[in-house]
């Protein structure tokens, strides 16, 4: 399998798909990104070849994906929407194809995630963090918005109801202890611990016979992933939301404390959303 790309690195090893997201120290979700992991995709689809498992990770020790890039929606839209077919032009529509894609995804969470980068990792099969350096994070609600790429579907299915609700009204930051606790996440780990316990169990995976992995994965999709309309309903809300007056007003309020540049609003986050002069 080949795949060249300008954002994301990758290798393989022993069945094991390694995917690090290189897109700038934040790692936004935006044209470039999204292009290149809707190729990824397209490729692991057509033809996954020797490839058994994915692992998706960051070359940023801080971010694992920041969120989307909120001054490019309508550009990595048309990328995504290359994904899929008339009326899937969303993130979210491209992110429930990454779920479903022929082999096993893990996302190894260091660093934060949250908005659309949060819903990378939770349309992979399995999420693994660093229990000293994961923040997770759905922040949309804070800024008049909501989750519009598989955020809400997710962690609805995982939290329950009222966690879901207080994960995504409330807007906060949640540590890879709390993430766990909460079901957000398979498991937060010791980060000298990371590494190898996804290698290991990546490449235990990789080791089976793939029939019996891929049937059991299309069987359990089938009982949990959200249907298409509803992922499709998100993202038209939230491509209306932030239109919106006081959205627009909240989101340049915290482009001028520092949005989408490597700083004290970005690595606070889910604090900065509630700053907001009244």
């Amino acid at each position: 399998m080949t795949f060249a790309c300008s954002s994301i690195r990758t290798r393989l090893e022993e069945g094991v798909l390694w995917a690090t997201l290189d897109a700038g120290p934040l790692n936004l979700l935006g044209v470039d990104l999204v292009r290149d992991l809707v190729s990824l995709v397209d490729t692991l689809d057509d033809d996954p070849g020797d490839v058994r498992v994915l692992v998706i990770d960051s070359a940023s020790p801080d971010y694992f994906s920041a969120h989307v890039d909120l001054t490019a929606v309508p550009q990595y839209t048309a990328e995504a929407a290359k994904a899929g077919g008339p009326g899937d032009a969303s993130l979210g529509m491209f992110l429930h194809r990454l779920s479903r894609v022929p082999v096993i995804t893990i996302a190894k969470v260091r660093g934060r995630a949250r908005g659309g980068g949060n819903e990378l990792a939770l349309a992979c099969d399995m999420t693994f963090a660093s229990r000293e350096n994961a923040v997770f994070g759905q922040f949309e609600c804070g800024t008049g918005a909501l989750p519009g790429a598989g955020g809400i579907q997710h962690l609805t299915r995982r939290l329950g109801r009222t966690r879901a609700i207080e994960a995504v009204a409330g807007a906060a930051d949640f540590t890879a202890d709390l993430a766990e606790r909460y079901g957000w996440i398979n498991r937060a780990l010791p980060d000298a611990e990371l590494d190898g316990f996804v290698e290991h169990l990546a490449k235990r995976i990789a080791g089976f016979p793939p029939q019996g992995v891929r049937a059991a994965k299309r069987s359990i999709n089938d009982l949990t992933l959200a249907e298409p309309a509803h992922i499709r309903s998100d993202a038209a809300t939230f491509q209306a939301l932030i239109t919106l007056p006081e959205t627009r007003e909240r989101l340049e309020h915290l482009t001028h404390r520092g949005l989408q540049r490597a700083g004290e609003t970005e690595r606070d986050l889910g604090t900065a959303v509630a700053e907001f002069p009244r």
